[in-house]
This record gives C-alpha cells, structure tokens and sequence, in this order.
C-alpha cells in the first residue's frame, strides 16, 4: 500500500472488553450515574473505618512500612547485618574452594615429551593434565609418599 492511501480502517481492531462491573450490574444506566457524579471520593470512609480502635484516626496502618524513624533504622541495620553476614559466607565459600582446587606446578618438558603426553591424550580422549596428575600420584605411591 501507498503511504498516502493507508487509513485506519485498513487495520483490524479488536473489540474492546466490557468491564466485569457493568456485565454484574443489573441496574438500567440512569441509576448508576449519581454514583458516578459523587464528588466524595469512594474509599474516603473505608479508611477511616478500617483503622482499628485505639488508633489515631489521622493516621492509616500500614504494616509494610515502620511507623517511627527507630523502627526503620532497626530494620535497616538488621538487614545490612544480615547481607553482610551472607558476603562473609560467600567470601569464605570461595577462597575454600580456590584453596582446594589450585594448586599449580609448572614443569617444562622437553619438545618429545610433550608430543608423546599429546598424543596419549588425543587416542585416549583425556586432558593432559588428568594424565600428568595420574602420573606424578603414581610415582608418589610407588615411592612411598
């Protein structure tokens, strides 16, 4: 299509959804309108109501939030204790691990002996250094250590 010849109706639209409160109410549409029109907001009296007695009626309860700077500072702290004592543990995870695991020692072998360790590797289908450390465990047991 031509960019000046495209219109909306060359567009599939699809229809739009009714709302679940006017498929439930029964109500002809002139009944439902002074509702619609009230200038008090419709939750206004439900926070008043839902604030337990004992309570200042100016302030709303909200659990998720401390209500005093202590009690937030509180929380805070205990949470920061809580990630930092995760940190240590990760921190702690790691360096045992890298302990057991990296141990290195360099060799240098001869042109020869390098091609020979390949070549084991290769037809056997292993890593050379599972072959090397196979070796040097070998030698160790067969010596006595």
């Amino acid at each position: 299509m031509a960019k000046g010849q495209t219109t909306v109706s060359d567009f599939a639209v699809a229809p739009r959804r009714s709302r679940p409160e006017e498929q439930s109410t029964t109500q002809p549409a002139s009944e439902s309108k002074p509702a619609e029109l009230s200038t008090e907001p419709p939750n206004a009296n439900q926070s008043q109501e839902a604030a337990p007695a004992g309570t200042e009626g100016d302030k709303p309860v909200n659990r998720l939030i401390a209500p005093t700077d202590e009690a937030r500072r509180e929380r805070a702290t205990t949470r920061a204790l809580q990630r930092e004592g995760s940190r240590i543990r990760l921190r702690d995870l790691k360096r045992a691990r890298d302990r057991e695991s990296k141990h290195y020692v360099n060799c240098p072998l001869g042109y020869d002996t390098k091609m020979r360790l390949q070549k084991a590797a290769i037809e056997n289908d292993v890593k050379m250094t599972v072959i090397m450390k196979a070796a040097i465990d070998q030698f160790l047991k067969d010596n006595g250590y």
